[in-house]
């Protein structure tokens, strides 16, 4: 019986592979005989999969670009929901004004906030009590947010839209660095919340930096190593204007120097002293002299800070604090050089002794257009804003006090065309973006029109138009951020695009030297 079942089971697997022989000779045949018959079947079956694919990426084209929108409209719309928020911190730093390496209550009010969404902050970096780090994430990309803080000494301003000195405060924030600082957090806080709530990889950071205004806070941050691990670096900073450029600024050294006599009666016994004040004069007119024989690219500005007490009395000290600037650095030590060779020659020359104290220096801004067009594109989907009645009534007033200008007023509504820009203005971000790739914005935080250091940008930026420009920039930073995260591509670009423009034999060396920060440079 077993035998009769293995025989019955071979029989019919010998017919099923004649079947199958058969099958393919026929087939053989088949395309034998009609060979263009089974080319269109290739070619028909083909552009079937062609069409089927083109149909999909045209779907998933459609899908991302809204897919994008809706998550940029989300981010934008959650940052808005806390407007009022961040115009209580930022008009509250305004309110403190503090100087440069005293900001105490500023950098501790921005450290708080963060700390109570969820950032592991760092304090005290770089051994600079007001400086800070505070980071949310793993692993990468690493994306690095600038926030400063410090105001400005010697000027004061209710935010009233007419000249109106606080008598009781002895500076304030001319150039708007109480927004900055609010409005870096903002953003910051709104990508924390976009990488939890999405579990997209990587780092977001926000670097408290104090004392820009003359401390080079940032330069000692980089000096440290604080951002050697960061991919790129965004920043903004408060203007007349909207606009996202690439651009460069002016590399910018600074001293205090001071001079040493020996006092006596200016009339009873004017041989028996040395004027300090005389070598100081005679530093500041070989300067002058010399202006006629730098690039016309330098700009050389000092002051005066102590020159004697009485006229009677041959004055033994006298210090005058000097800025030299030039677009390029090396340049710029060249002629650094030749200006504190007069102070030497003048302490030569009246018989003084001088010291020399180095107290900042920064690295002009490396442009990065790849990083620019990405932020401009941010830009642009946010745009400007339309003051309100009130906030127009404003700016109307504080416009006559311009001096004939033109009326800029409209500025505020518009992005400005992204064209490359050349400031005569410097910054400590200088020497970041030579380390990290770095892109920036600047928002109408003022009335159009209105010039930085001024009384009339303190009046603004303590008011709801500097709110309404801080707002555009926060959601600006946090879109771009939120571009680089998804765009790996955006930042191996600009990482090429610094390489190149840095220059394969760039090694960074602050121009201020090895000083420790001078935290005592405003008292």
């Amino acid at each position: 019986m077993a035998d009769k079942k293995m025989a019955d089971k071979k029989m019919a697997d010998k017919k099923m592979a004649d079947k199958k022989v058969s099958d393919e000779k026929m087939c053989q045949q088949h395309l034998q005989k009609t060979p263009c018959d089974a080319g269109l079947m290739r070619v028909a079956i083909a552009g079937i999969e062609r069409f089927v694919g083109l149909v999909i990426l045209l779907l998933w084209g459609a899908v991302l670009p809204q897919a994008q929108a809706d998550a940029d409209a989300k981010m934008t719309a959650s940052l808005e929901t806390e407007r009022a928020y961040y115009a209580d911190i930022a008009l509250k730093i305004w309110d403190y004004a503090e100087l440069g390496y005293q900001e105490t209550r500023s950098s501790q009010l921005l450290q708080e906030t963060l700390a109570a969404e969820g950032f592991e902050v760092q304090a005290g970096v770089a051994e600079i009590p007001t400086a800070f780090v505070a980071s949310f994430g793993q692993g990468e990309p690493v994306i690095g947010i600038l926030a400063e803080f410090d105001a400005l000494p010697g000027i004061s301003q209710a935010a009233v839209p007419t000249r109106s000195i606080l008598a009781d405060k002895t500076a304030g924030h001319a150039c708007g660095h109480h927004l900055f600082g609010a409005g870096s957090t903002a953003a910051a806080i709104a990508v924390k919340r976009w990488l939890a709530e999405t579990g997209q990889p990587g780092t977001i950071r926000l670097y408290g930096t104090p004392a820009e205004e003359g401390g080079s806070g940032k330069v000692y941050l980089v000096r440290a190593g604080l951002f050697d691990d960061v991919d790129t670096v965004l920043h903004w900073h408060g203007a007349d204007r909207n606009a996202a450029n690439p651009g460069t600024t002016l590399a910018n050294k600074s001293a205090r120097v001071r001079f040493y006599g020996r006092s006596a009666h200016a009339a009873a016994a004017p041989e028996r002293g040395r004027s300090a004040l005389d070598g100081v004069e005679a530093m500041n007119h070989m300067v002058n002299l010399m202006r006629e024989h730098v690039p016309d690219s330098t700009r050389i500005h000092y002051v005066i800070t102590s020159g004697g007490k009485a006229p009677n009395v041959v004055p033994d000290f006298a210090e005058v604090y000097y800025y030299v600037r030039h677009p390029q650095a090396r340049e710029l030590a060249t002629i650094w050089d030749r200006v504190m060779n007069t102070a030497h020659a003048a302490a030569l020359g009246t018989g003084t002794e001088v010291k020399i104290e180095t107290m900042h220096g920064n690295h002009s801004i490396l442009p990065n257009e790849t990083l620019a067009r990405v932020m401009h594109q941010s830009l642009s989907a946010v745009g400007g804003y339309t003051m309100t009645a009130s906030e127009r009534a404003f700016a109307q007033v504080l416009s006559q006090s311009f001096n004939n200008q033109p009326n800029l007023l409209g500025l505020e509504e518009k992005v400005q065309p992204f064209i490359f820009t050349e400031s005569k203005g410097s910054t400590d971000v200088g020497d970041v973006s030579w380390i990290v790739p770095t892109v920036g914005l600047s928002t109408a935080t003022w009335v159009p029109g209105t010039a930085a250091h001024s009384w009339q940008a303190i009046a603004a930026g303590g008011m709801s138009i500097g709110i309404q420009g801080m707002m555009v920039a926060a959601k600006t930073l946090a879109l771009t951020a939120q571009n680089l995260f998804l765009t790996p591509s955006h930042l191996e670009a600009a990482t090429v695009e610094f390489e190149q423009r840095r220059g394969s034999d760039f090694v960074y060396e602050a121009l201020l030297g090895d000083r420790a920060p001078p935290l005592d440079y405003r008292q």
